[in-house]
C-alpha cells in the first residue's frame, strides 16, 4: 500500500505540474493584434508569409537589414530601428521557424537555407544591396550572405555572432530541453513561464533588466503555432563551425559588437572575427551579455550610427 500511495502521489504531482505548465499553440491571428501592429506586414516569400517591418527613409539606396537570433524575433531590434530610421531605411523580419513567420514547409533550418531565405527576401523587396547586421544566429546568417553574395552586402554588423566552433559557458534551459528528443511531447504542449524567464535571463549580463513585458514577448513567440517543433529541428541541424573557413573571404567593412559577459558565445570569438575579417573593427561592451542590442540599445546603436556614417 505504501508503494501504491507513493505512486499515486507522484502521478498526481506530475499531472498537476503538467496542468500548471500546459501551454497550447497560438495561431498567428491570435498574436497579430499585439505583436504585429503597423508598420508590420506579411509578405509572400516562396509561399511563406514572412513577418516584416520596413521603416524609415524609403529612398535610402542601401537599406539596413537586421536579423535576429535563435528563439527571438524582429522585436529585438525595435530600439535600434527607432534610433536609425530617421536617417536610414531599416528592415527587420522574423526568420522561418521563429516569431510570427513560423515554420517552413521543408523543415529546413540549416544556415544554408537561411542564407537563401535572406537573398530571396531581398529580391522580394527589390533590394540590390544592403547593410546587413545580425545577432547570434542572425550574425552567422549575415556573414554567410556576405561570403556567398558579396556584391549584395555593402557593410556588415556582427553582434555576438555565431560562426566558429565554441564551448558555451552556459546554455539557456529552453535550448537544453529542445536538445532532448524524449522531451518533445512535453515541450510541444507545456511552456513554464519560469523556463522562459530563466532562458532570457541567461543571455543577459544583468538579469534584473529582464522585465515581465520582455518575458511576455519571448513567451508569445514560442507559443506561435509550429515554433516549438521548428526549434528542435533547428537545434538538430546545427553545424557549429562548419563554414568558419569562409569568414576569411569577407572583404566588406565590418563592425563587430560583443558583450564581454556573453556566456553563450565566448568573447574570444569576437577576436577571431576581427583577426579573420581584414576590414573590421571590434567594440567590446564589457558589462553586457549575449544580446547587447536589447540589454543596452543606447550605447550599442551609437556605435552603429558612427559606423554607418
Amino acid at each position: 500500500m505504501a508503494v501504491l500511495s507513493l505512486f499515486i502521489l507522484l502521478a498526481g504531482a506530475l499531472f498537476l505540474g503538467l496542468a500548471i505548465a500546459w501551454a497550447p499553440d497560438k495561431s498567428v491571428d491570435d498574436l497579430k493584434q499585439k505583436w504585429a501592429p503597423a508598420p508590420s506586414k506579411f509578405i509572400d516569400v516562396h509561399g511563406l508569409q514572412v513577418h516584416v517591418r520596413d521603416e524609415g527613409l524609403a529612398d535610402d539606396p542601401v537599406p539596413v537589414m537586421l536579423i535576429h537570433g535563435t528563439s527571438s524575433s524582429l522585436h529585438t531590434w525595435e530600439p535600434w530601428v527607432k534610433a536609425l530610421k530617421e536617417q536610414r531605411r531599416v528592415i527587420t523580419m522574423d526568420l522561418p521557424g521563429f516569431g510570427l513567420t513560423g515554420p517552413n514547409q521543408e523543415n529546413d533550418y540549416s544556415t544554408t537555407a537561411y542564407v537563401r531565405f535572406i537573398l530571396d527576401l531581398m529580391d522580394s523587396l527589390h533590394l540590390s544591396k544592403v547593410v546587413l547586421g545580425g545577432n547570434s544566429l542572425g550574425g552567422e546568417i549575415a556573414w554567410e550572405v556576405a561570403a556567398a553574395a558579396p556584391a549584395r552586402v555593402d557593410k556588415l554588423i556582427l553582434v555576438d555572432a555565431a560562426g566558429y566552433a565554441f564551448t558555451p559557458k552556459s546554455i539557456p534551459v529552453g535550448f537544453q530541453i529542445a536538445r532532448m528528443p524524449m522531451m518533445s511531447w512535453v515541450m510541444d504542449h507545456c511552456l513554464p513561464r519560469s523556463m522562459v524567464e530563466s532562458s532570457v535571463k541567461n543571455v543577459y549580463a544583468r538579469p534584473e533588466k529582464v522585465t515581465p513585458a520582455l518575458v511576455d514577448r519571448y513567451e508569445a513567440m514560442m507559443l506561435r503555432e509550429g515554433n516549438r517543433p521548428a526549434l528542435r529541428q533547428r537545434i538538430s541541424q546545427l553545424a557549429i563551425g562548419d563554414h568558419a573557413e569562409l569568414i576569411k573571404t569577407i572583404r566588406v567593412p565590418t563592425l563587430i559588437l560583443w558583450g564581454g559577459k556573453d556566456q553563450l558565445i565566448p568573447p574570444e570569438n569576437a577576436e577571431w572575427f576581427q583577426r579573420d575579417i581584414a576590414n573590421s573593427k571590434l567594440i567590446m561592451f564589457d558589462e553586457l551579455g549575449h544580446v547587447p542590442q536589447e540589454e543596452n540599445p543606447v550605447v550599442t546603436v551609437a556605435a552603429v550610427r558612427i559606423f554607418l556614417q
